[in-house]
């Protein structure tokens, strides 16, 4: 169950007049603006310079009455500054969106541009019930492009949630479906004596190598090559981490990754799963939950959003125990109410030390 106070945050404000159901409609021109600037290059091409309209129009051989009404619009947005007639970018576009600078986003920038278009199919998925272009099989240079733009999308969300998750004596965790590995590296990051592993297909991991090659607990992470939905999980961990991967999977897929999961965690062990969930007794809210279902039908074969009622269902049957919400600041997570955990029965690593500190004191006496 939803924390009480959190209750009225999960209904966003339903559509009652014909007015409203025109700016709900209406709401597609902001992103579309935004969506335009991306694919023109705007950000890049005016980097850490100002222009005037003319020798930008120029630049991007576009017309000056286009570009003055779209940059406009994107200094109405904050993402341009305006001066008597003169743009720059603002912080944001001179760096995130800025092909030229280190912490350019591009990999979650392609996707999301990509989105627009898959989007507008929406209604042969609808009528199929199946992925757009399902007869079509992912290739490697996708799932490289789609691994760098989860990681451009976690950048400050891992550390953040890493921050707020205790592991306690936790020494080793396994980051199943993990991807680029920065919720992996996060927790390294946070936590010195914990051992890490990713587990994913191989393109996602040469990805998650090349972006651990930096980082100084990369002598910490380990990798895994595995279809975690149809093999064993090989060794065993004190914490599981599944983040953002249930809803990727059919309830009877996910079934079957909870019982492997099971296996694959140690007595006491701790199985977290952050995800997308849906909060009201009819599967309706938040929201943002709802939407993602929509991403799901477009982008995978079973996938969907699932309300925790019927996760903590699933878990109980796998044989976990103590399935409960991990609170965490509002906005720093991935969804609000996003993360709950369940336990392998037995005791955990902090609890068997002090058991056995306990049982050392009891002998000395």
């Amino acid at each position: 169950m939803v924390p009480k106070a959190h209750r009225e945050d999960l209904v966003t404000h339903r559509i009652s007049t014909f007015g409203e159901f025109r700016d709900a409609i209406s709401a597609y021109r902001l992103p579309r603006v935004l969506l335009a600037a991306l694919e023109l290059d705007l950000f890049t091409v005016i980097g850490v310079r100002s222009w005037t309209l003319t020798s930008l129009a120029k630049k991007l051989k576009v017309s000056e009455r286009g570009l003055g009404i779209l940059c406009r619009n994107l200094a109405s947005a904050g993402l341009l500054y305006k001066s008597d007639g003169v743009y720059r970018n603002s912080a944001l576009g001179a760096t995130a969106l800025n092909a030229n600078h280190r912490t350019y986003r591009g990999g979650y920038l392609t996707l999301i541009r990509s989105h627009w278009a898959d989007w507008i199919r929406l209604v042969e998925s609808i009528r199929s019930g199946l992925p757009l272009d399902h007869d079509v099989p992912d290739g490697p240079d996708y799932r490289r492009q789609f691994t760098w733009a989860m990681h451009h999308r976690t950048l400050e969300i891992a550390p953040a949630i890493a921050a707020q998750l205790h592991l306690g004596r936790a020494q080793t965790l396994l980051d199943l479906g993990g991807g680029p590995g920065t919720y992996a590296m996060a927790f390294l990051a946070r936590n010195p004596r914990l051992r890490a592993t990713v587990c994913d297909r191989t393109a996602a991991l040469e990805v998650a190598k090349e972006i651990a090659s930096t980082h100084k607990a990369r002598g910490r992470l380990s990798y895994a090559s595995l279809d975690f939905s149809a093999e064993p999980i090989p060794g065993t961990y004190d914490v599981i981490w599944y983040s953002n991967v249930l809803h990727i999977y059919s309830p009877e897929e996910n079934q079957a990754i909870f019982r492997r999961v099971r296996s694959a965690l140690k007595p006491g062990g701790r199985f977290i799963i952050q995800d997308a969930f849906l909060h009201d007794r009819q599967g309706l809210y938040p929201t943002e939950a709802s939407l993602f279902a929509v991403s799901m039908l477009l982008f995978t074969e079973q996938g969907n959003t699932y309300t925790v009622q019927e996760t903590a269902k699933w878990l109980r049957q796998a044989g976990f125990v103590s399935i409960k919400p991990i609170p965490i600041r509002k906005g720093t997570g991935d969804w609000e109410d996003g993360i709950w955990e369940a336990s392998v029965p037995g005791l955990r690593p902090r609890k068997i030390a002090n058991q056995t500190e306990s049982n050392r004191n009891r002998k000395a006496r």
